[in-house]
């Protein structure tokens, strides 16, 4: 069985697009191989900044002859439908059969395809591949009409088996197929023939070429270890710069290099980010102090100064990348000592969204939604506000003006500078957080704060203009930021009631879209929100209190707010959903708890929902839920078939057999041990409480039939089955449980 090696030889390749493509070139050749009947026992994609390989190992050396019957029209069938069946079958008349079925004579194809070489299939896969290869970016060259990310020199295409190497014959616009490749661009100019896999990587790396990715990543991050131990410092870890630099280079070199004096004062994220970003280099630090003192530039060949020459040109370019850090720095601490409100105040003159208003009108909603949060996070109202006006302060620095990705670790360091208290200092940095699943959750109480303030309003803005995720489409992030507060709210035990949060800032987002809202009611409303916290209460109080007053644009708050509210807690369930399947938790035990008072407060139906799928997990929640079903359906067939509803208690006299009394007895029990476990919050004492019915609920249906001829007992029963219902759905809505 032979095997096969493939070779597109071009210009650079983005090192972002190598991965990708390298993926793309084995799936696309090796689907179309095994589609036509070629199968094989492995395959493998490597990549470097010149070239995409393929290997492919245990090919079958053509495929099989295929034999395939078809029915066709029934004889006597109209001449136009038994040649359009010729057609498809690619036969004439006299080849097909005749048979007889159960509905009548019918013809029959009988399609033989014959095994054709591995080398011609190979070729047609191989040339659709390449025509339409799926890069995010491509370009033509020449006179030709092929596109490719960069101009594509040649391809290598061989197959190899005991006899030796042959040759795929292929062209694709103008390029030939052949089995010769080239090495290192400068250090082993000129083509050279291979004949195999082992013998291609054999001679790659004579000349100078690196083949695995991998294998790249890994002497690039061994030679920069062993250069800064040797200087007794460490570089810094970053795994996203370590791939990016293995794709730009075929024959790695690591040096070492000194960063000026003048420099070494800056903040260790503003050298590390400015040598990432725009030299790709890393960053080398003393573990005594943390500074940043070196850097590491990987060349991509080897010189005889032992690459002297290069680390003086990247010295000099980095200098003078330095020196704009350096002079963005100094003017920023500058205003942020001086007068750091100056920032903020430039805002008003950002546009945050063309209908949401500026960003220092966002920062003013922030500001008043971390305020009314400060009582549920344990911080002080007057320091959360404050801290939640100087948060952004940094949009409008130099430094993350150049370097957007430091923005609010800039701003840490210069609230600080402007003499605030530390804690407020932190919020600038941490009020971003979490920005991901992996990603540390703030835990101090202001930065909990109004990290909860900036993604609510993100939210509630967005849901206020109707600018919802949809599919997978989710521009502003809002998936995220709803996964963030989730986390903020269950990993710092908080307990707040999010419709309450949801109507306030929806309304504070209305008053922003909407000029011609009464700004006098908009801060009544608000007032009544915060005191009651009930939104349709607070409004129909403001416009009471206004009488003929309420404008037509105010009175459409009364139905949208509620509707927008609603939605966007739905939306959080969803969300709640995803989060808890990582832990076994499924979405229809979820459903039942949300089914329940409360759902808003995310901490309370968290802890609902795990006390829950730990009870059904076990086998008397389990049965119990199935003899839960048994009753509800039962009773509400019931109560439609008569009309009316059973749930006006059942009385104990009325119990014929020992099983129908202990489960009087048992629902007694339960319910006096759920309702204080309720109340205290103890939902999984609740939950056991619950599953404890199961022995009783059992042997009740074993014994006794519900609908029985005596209406007196009909009736006593089926209000036993409400009770039953009654006390189960005060813990969880069980109806909802799938199975």
């Amino acid at each position: 069985m032979p095997d096969l090696l493939i070779e597109l030889f071009s210009e650079e390749i983005p090192a972002r697009m190598q991965t990708r493509a390298g993926e793309d070139l084995k799936k696309r050749v090796t689907d179309g191989l095994v589609e036509a009947g070629l199968t094989y026992a492995s395959a493998a994609a490597l990549t470097t900044p010149r070239r995409l390989t393929l290997a492919v190992e245990g090919l079958l050396a053509e495929s099989p002859t295929t034999r395939e019957e078809r029915k066709g029209p029934k004889v006597g069938a109209p001449d136009k439908a038994i040649e359009g069946f010729l057609r498809g079958a690619g036969l004439t008349r006299d080849q097909l059969e005749e048979r007889d079925t159960p509905k009548g004579a019918v013809y029959f194809a009988t399609i033989e395809k014959a095994g054709r070489p591995a080398a011609e299939i190979i070729a047609e896969v191989l040339e659709a591949t390449i025509r339409n290869f799926p890069w995010p970016k491509s370009m033509r060259w020449g006179s030709g009409g092929l596109r490719w990310v960069r101009p594509m020199h040649s391809i290598l295409c061989i197959l190899t088996d005991e006899t030796g190497a042959q040759v795929v014959p292929m062209e694709v616009d103008g390029i030939k197929t052949g089995d010769t490749t080239e090495g290192h661009r400068f250090m082993a100019p000129g083509r050279f023939a291979v004949s195999s896999f082992e013998d291609y990587a054999a001679q790659l790396k004579r000349a100078y070429v690196v083949l695995s990715p991998e294998e790249r990543a890994e002497h690039i991050w061994n030679d920069a270890q062993n250069l800064a131990f040797a200087a007794g410092l460490e570089v810094v870890d970053d795994k996203g710069l370590l791939a990016e630099v293995a794709g730009l280079v075929e024959w790695p070199v690591a040096l070492m290099g000194q960063i000026d004096d003048e420099f070494l004062a800056l903040p260790p994220e503003v050298l590390q980010t400015s040598m990432k970003e725009h030299q790709k280099f890393f960053s080398v630090k003393n573990p005594k102090t943390g500074r940043i003192e070196r850097f590491i530039t990987v060349a991509n060949r080897e010189t005889t100064d032992n690459g002297a020459t290069i680390l003086a040109g990247n010295q000099k370019v980095l200098s003078a990348r330095l020196a704009d850090a350096k002079f963005f720095w100094e003017n920023d601490l500058r205003v942020a000592k001086s007068d750091i409100a100056q920032w903020t105040r430039a805002l008003e003159n950002v546009t945050f969204h063309n209908k949401l208003g500026t960003q220092a009108e966002r920062i003013d909603r922030i500001a008043a939604l971390a305020r009314e949060l400060a009582s549920v996070t344990g911080a002080d109202a007057d320091q959360a506000e404050k801290a939640a006006r100087l948060a952004k302060a940094d949009l409008s620095s130099e430094m993350v003006y150049e370097f957007p990705e430091l923005q609010g670790l800039m701003g840490r360091y210069y609230v600080e500078a402007a003499d605030e208290d530390a804690a407020a200092a932190a919020v600038a940095q941490e009020h971003y957080s979490p920005l991901g699943p992996s990603d540390d959750v703030p835990t101090a109480p202001l930065s909990v704060t109004v990290a909860l303030a900036d993604k609510l309003d993100t939210l509630t803005g967005f849901w206020a203009i109707d600018e919802k995720p949809t599919g997978s489409k989710d521009p502003f992030a809002l998936r995220r930021a709803a996964l963030g507060v989730t986390r903020l709210i269950l990993e710092n035990d908080l307990r707040l009631s999010l419709d309450r949060f949801f109507d306030s800032q929806l309304v504070r987002a209305e008053s922003a879209i909407n000029d011609a809202l009464p700004k006098s009611s908009v801060e009544d409303l608000l007032e009544e929100i915060a005191d009651h916290g009930v939104f349709g209460a607070a409004f129909q109080t403001v416009k009471e209190k206004l009488g003929d007053g309420p404008t037509a644009d105010f009175l459409k708050l009364e139905n949208k707010v509620p509707d927008a509210s609603d939605d966007l807690l739905s939306f959080f369930h969803d969300r709640l959903k995803v989060f808890l399947r990582d832990e076994g938790i499924r979405h229809d035990i979820i459903d039942a708890c949300i089914a329940m008072d409360g759902n808003d407060d995310l901490n309370l139906l968290v802890k609902r929902a795990r006390a829950l799928n730990a009870v059904i997990a076990t086998e008397d929640g389990e049965n119990l839920v199935q003899g839960f079903k048994r009753a509800n359906n039962i009773l509400t067939q019931a109560e439609e078939k008569d009309g009316v509803e059973y749930s006006y208690g059942a009385d104990i006299k009325f119990a014929e057999t020992d099983s129908e009394k202990a489960l009087f007895s048992a629902l007694e029990d339960a319910q006096a041990k759920i309702d204080p476990a309720l109340k205290a919050e103890d939902f999984p004492a609740a939950m056991s409480a619950m599953a404890d019915l199961r022995g009783p609920v059992d042997a009740f249906f074993e014994d006794v039939q519900v609908n029985t001829d005596n209406d007196i007992l009909r009736r006593n029963r089926l209000n036993l089955l409400s009770q039953i219902r009654q006390v189960c759905s005060s813990v969880a809505d069980l109806s909802r449980i799938e199975g």
